[in-house]
């Protein structure tokens, strides 16, 4: 069988792109497709045309990472206008720059996860290799039109939800170009059993077997809001625990394990067993990333979001999506997080909630490598 070269275009502007394309990746190999995937970090390719890289030494994903890291994202969408102005005054550079990379490539099918650069991959390629597929994959719960993530270019979407689905349709794109998964990609690592002693390795960690438990998460750059979480969490006298997981953000870490709780806590940095500590937890409290949405769905937790002024502004139909599917509750802030967190651990609330995320059994890291199959023989009979 001929084996074809399929390059998975990423960059490291959030946690979620890498990990998603790693993550299908995993699954492809162990199916033992003749494919041969390719990571490609666009930041990488376009760094001659990276202006804060030659007048700061910094990468733009860096300087968004930071952004997320200190929580200054107010203005967001602002500042997302301004960036879409950038990339159409240096577009005609990033095509040229584009096709020089897959004149060297070759690949047979480009498989976008980013949004905002989807125009310059389509035209560049379509300039070097006219007649391989482009498909690019929504790593959010919905497109923020204009120029985010679907641009009207004749292309393949694979999307995780219907809103995302129809969003596509109404750009223009023929229903058969456009295929729905059951949701976002995650970790093959969220499908395998967690077998684990939940009082014992409760206890293990310092914490009480039996206390309901919060598992309080924001991302792999974590944020300096858990800190107001926790403070009222432990002050508000409910009875209940939290596992707090930093990221990488070492000064959270250290202020938060500075404080003095009257409830148990237990305090991580980054890891990749988040399954394991989902598996000792019973709700979650983030920020509405649809990665950590979907992990914390997938392992059966309601989640308890905000959403506000300071939320990016892809990300706020997911909040919207939780509640629409109500498999959790949104906060316009966290001053109240201690009555929100009483109220989902009601019974009624609680098992609603569960039976809801129960039934939403997102496959979808396993469906997405049949939709490429199907697009390669759509192509060659066409």
């Amino acid at each position: 069988m001929i084996s074809r070269k399929i390059d998975f275009i990423f960059f490291d502007a959030g946690g979620g792109h890498r990990s998603a394309a790693n993550a299908l990746r995993q699954v492809i190999e162990t199916q033992a497709r003749p494919w041969e995937i390719r990571m490609v970090n666009l930041q990488e390719v376009l760094d001659p045309l990276d202006v804060l890289r030659k007048s700061t030494g910094v990468r733009t994903q860096d300087i968004y990472n930071l952004l997320l890291k200190k929580g200054w994202t107010l203005g967001a969408s602002k500042l997302l206008v301004g960036m879409h102005g950038i990339i159409r005054l240096y577009h005609p550079a990033q095509v040229r720059l584009l096709q020089t990379f897959w004149e060297k490539s070759r690949p047979d099918m480009v498989v976008s996860l980013i949004p905002n650069f989807n125009r310059a991959l389509k035209e560049s390629l379509g300039k070097v290799l006219p007649k391989v597929p482009v498909v690019t994959i929504l790593t959010d719960l919905a497109d923020y039109p204009p120029h985010f993530w679907i641009e009207r270019q004749e292309q393949f979407f694979i999307c995780g939800t219907e809103r995302a689905a129809m969003q596509a349709r109404a750009t223009g794109h023929q229903k058969s170009g456009v295929f729905q998964t059951s949701g976002m990609i995650l970790h093959p690592r969220f499908y395998e059993p967690v077998r684990v002693d939940r009082p014992a390795e409760r206890a293990r960690l310092g914490l009480d077997p039996h206390l309901p438990t919060g598992l309080v998460l924001f991302g792999g750059e974590g944020s300096m809001v858990m800190l107001e979480i926790a403070r009222r969490l432990d002050a508000s006298g409910l009875k209940l625990q939290l596992i707090l997981i930093c990221g990488h953000n070492a000064a959270l870490a250290r202020r938060l394990r500075a404080l003095s709780f009257r409830m148990p806590v237990f305090i991580e940095g980054f890891t990749r067993d988040l399954p394991y500590y989902m598996a000792l937890c019973d709700f979650f409290i983030g920020k509405p990333g649809p990665g950590s949405i979907s992990e914390a769905l997938r392992m059966g937790l309601p989640v308890i979001l905000e959403r506000n002024a300071w939320t990016l502004p892809q990300e706020r139909y997911n909040a919207d999506w939780v509640v629409e599917k109500q498999v959790g509750m949104v906060l316009p802030n966290f001053r109240k997080i201690d009555r929100a967190v009483a109220q989902v651990l009601r019974p009624e609330t609680y098992e609603k909630f569960r039976k809801n995320a129960a039934a939403l059994d997102n496959r979808a890291v396993f469906e997405i490598p049949d939709i490429l199959q199907r697009i390669f023989s759509t192509c060659e009979n066409s």
